[in-house]
Parts: C-alpha cells; sequence; structure tokens
C-alpha cells in the first residue's frame, strides 16, 4: 500500500488549501491507497471523523503534526494533543505512553521548525523519519535521510501538502494491508516500508544507502547543520 503519510486540510489547519474531499478525490485519482490528515496542534479532524475512514475507496488516517519546543513531530494514536508547546522527549514519552507512534517531521527543514541536532538526542523514543519532505529542499531531505540511516531510524515519505498539487509528490510504500489506524500504527512499528517519490505518473522506490546520496567526503555530523 502507498500512503501518504503527512497533508494538512484546511478546515483545520489555517495554513493549508486543501479541501479534504477534494484531498481525497486526487488521492484516488494517482494512485495512492491512503493519506494521512496531520494538522497542527489540534485533533479537531479526529473528534468530527474518527482515528481512521475509508472514503471512496482511501484510506484516510488521521494523526496530528505538533510543534514541540525542538521541532515538528507527527503523532499517531494520542487522545489528547498538549494544549501548551511542551519539550520533544515530554510529547515522545506521552506517545509512547498511548502506545502510539510519533515520526520526526522534516528534521533538517530550513525553517526552524525541524528536530535538527535534538533528532540524535531522541532517536530512542522516535519510530520513524520524514527523510523525503515534499515541501523541503533536496539537500535538506537526503541529509535527513543520511542522519536516519546512521541512528538506524527507517525513513518515511510524505507530501506535506498544503497545496493541491504536492500531494503525493513523496510518500510511503508499506508491505502489508492497512486496513485502520490500529493497522497502521503496527505497520510503522514494524518498520516494514520505505519512501517513494511520484515521477511521470507512477511511484518510484528508493533503494540506496546514505553513502550512495551523499558524497564520501561529506560525513554526518550535526554540528554542520
Amino acid at each position: 500500500m502507498i500512503i501518504d503519510t503527512h497533508i494538512h486540510e484546511n478546515k483545520y489547519s489555517s495554513d493549508s488549501f486543501i479541501d479534504l474531499k477534494k484531498a481525497i478525490d486526487v488521492a484516488k485519482l494517482i494512485g495512492l491507497d491512503g493519506i494521512c490528515i496531520t494538522n497542527h496542534d489540534n485533533n479537531d479532524l479526529r473528534n468530527e471523523l474518527g482515528d481512521y475512514a475509508k472514503i471512496n475507496g482511501v484510506l484516510v488516517i488521521v494523526g496530528a503534526e505538533v510543534l514541540t519546543h525542538q521541532g515538528d513531530i507527527l503523532v499517531f494514536g494520542l487522545k489528547d494533543i498538549p494544549k501548551e508547546k511542551i519539550h520533544a522527549e515530554e510529547l515522545l514519552r506521552l506517545v509512547k505512553k498511548h502506545k502510539g507512534v510519533a515520526i520526526a517531521a522534516h528534521p533538517f527543514r530550513n525553517n526552524n521548525r525541524g528536530l535538527e541536532n535534538h533528532l540524535q538526542e531522541v532517536a530512542n523514543l522516535l519510530d520513524g523519519v520524514e527523510s523525503f519532505n515534499g515541501s523541503t529542499y533536496s539537500y535538506d531531505n537526503l541529509y535527513a535521510y543520511a542522519m536516519a540511516t546512521q541512528l538506524g531510524l527507517p525513513s518515511l515519505g510524505a507530501s506535506d501538502a498544503h497545496v493541491i498539487d504536492k500531494i503525493g509528490k513523496y510518500a510511503t510504500k508499506f508491505y502489508g494491508n492497512i486496513r485502520d489506524d490500529k493497522d497502521f500504527i503496527e505497520a510503522i512499528k514494524s518498520k516494514n516500508f520505505h519512501p517513494v517519490m511520484r515521477r511521470d505518473g507512477t511511484f518510484i522506490d528508493f533503494d540506496y544507502s546514505y553513502e550512495e546520496i551523499l558524497p564520501k567526503e561529506k560525513t554526518i555530523n550535526l554540528k554542520d547543520k
């Protein structure tokens, strides 16, 4: 199954221009099996739609993108989003307590909303890294992929779409059937997935190690960032 694991819709993310129904229609049109709606710092859509829904043949899983003091983290399975900004470690422990999963969103994006150096500090509490983000520069994506590999964390791909044309730019291919939010959480925990990119109307696998995507002389050093 191919799922775009990070999309914002305009009812509960004020910076998005995407209508949920339109997002589902586009997802189906381009061959996505599912989408994750991860609005900013709220569970409002979850309260309205539930943890998941199957709409027009597309699986819709509801999570959230939470801004911590260290950067943005995607969370799934967390019943209550903290009302105040908290530290990344505190959020991650809360997600673990509720048996959910957490993914570092665009960790090296140049807008000070990624975990950056803190990725290493909380790696043991993360379930994955959004290494390929459709709204992040390619170099920063590759750096994230390299760091995730170095830390032994699985990589995901996602569009982080706020406009309709971005949906599916990157996505994640899961091996196995995902029927609902519980299946999705277990699939993330299993690490049996990898990022894909959409090119010429087709989803193409990423299949290389970080040594192959960064020059050998470019060592991975968080102090460089």
